[in-house]
């Protein structure tokens, strides 16, 4: 190969690589909260400097392979045995730039880790508690009375406080467009902060493995404005709708089956607390671990088949009649 040949391989190479770290928008390059954004400055910062490093250093080892493959002669080159300026400049160096590294780091944590002036928010901030499952993410909204799933629905330029809790393994939740990873352990709460600059829904992911269905344990954190989410929070706290018709039937098949042993909707018999809780299922736009859109459809084959759609997941295949499915169906989807 021709040293021509050797950068292009090399330059390519490298395009390669950075190119598939930016596929799709869920990435940290793609900052919605200011703790996303100082971990953006932060990568960016150290991404530049490697690469300064990577183009110095191959550039001297294409330099080396195309001068000294054209050195003519025979016999042992001469026998050297160091430099010892080069050797005190390439030790000295390295040693700058990690401090530097260290110290542009130590503030970017300073920034994720402190809340921002109650003067740059724009109402007083919320708490939520997020609940690790297999697999699956739970919402508690304690001062409002409300718990939901897979969805965690919130006002822009708000700071949203954070309690991350687990019921079973070690998860770890991470939303990259707004915040860093934290650990969902069991036994243990951890706490993180975050404020949405954007309208919009960003998606998130469980980033520690748990078990079988890791990968399929997403979740996506909806940014509303003041007045919608005002709007969510009462509907959300509204009682269960009367019911009439197949919705009515559903119910009765619903609360009279195994349903009611794992999920819980609010202001009825239903207490479980195995799955997620069902009350306003309607209003969430993806469910079975954010995988699935909210239509009749995929409710349909998810409560004839959970384990054809999702194996591993902890809700078994109940072998319903199809006509008690449709009935489910009904009722379920109009919980708003």
């Amino acid at each position: 190969m021709t040293g021509r040949k050797l950068a292009g391989f090399t330059i390519g190479l490298l395009g390669t690589f950075c190119l598939a770290g930016c596929s799709g928008t869920s990435s940290i390059l793609f900052p919605a909260s200011p703790n996303a954004r100082a971990t953006a400055q932060l990568f960016n910062f150290v991404f530049i400097i490697e690469a300064i490093v990577f183009v110095i250093v191959e550039a001297a080892l294409i330099y080396a392979v195309i001068h000294f493959s054209r050195k003519q002669g025979s016999g042992l080159p001469k026998q050297i045995e160091g430099n010892l300026t080069l050797e005190i400049i390439w030790t000295v160096i390295p040693s700058i730039i990690l401090a530097l590294i260290f110290f542009v780091s130590l503030g970017t944590l300073r920034t994720v880790t402190s809340s921002p002036p109650p003067s740059s928010l724009a109402s007083a901030p919320i708490q939520v508690k997020v609940i690790g499952h297999q697999w699956f993410w739970e919402f508690d909204y304690p001062d409002l009375n409300i718990v939901t799933a897979n969805q965690l629905v919130v006002p822009i330029n708000t700071l949203v406080n954070i309690d991350v809790q687990s019921v079973d393994v070690i998860h770890s939740y991470w939303v990259p467009e707004l915040g860093g990873k934290i650990d969902a352990i069991p036994g243990i709460t951890n706490q993180t902060r975050f404020q949405a600059e954007k309208i919009g829904t960003f998606t998130g992911q469980c980033a520690e493995f748990c078990g079988a269905d890791h990968a399929q344990m997403r979740l996506t954190v909806v940014v509303k404005t003041h007045e919608e989410y005002a709007a969510w929070v009462k509907s959300q706290q509204a009682p269960v709708p009367l019911l009439s018709g197949d919705a009515s039937l559903g119910e009765q098949v619903f609360m009279n089956g195994a349903c009611i042993g794992c999920h819980t909707i609010d202001g009825t018999k239903a207490q479980g607390k195995v799955g997620p809780n069902l009350t306003h299922f309607a209003s969430r736009d993806l469910f079975a671990g954010s995988i699935l859109a909210n239509t009749p459809d995929n409710l349909n084959q998810w409560l004839a088949d959970p384990q054809a759609i999702k194996m591993g997941s902890l809700m078994p295949n109940l072998h319903l009649p199809g006509n008690n499915i449709q009935l489910l169906v009904s009722f379920l989807e109009s919980l708003k």
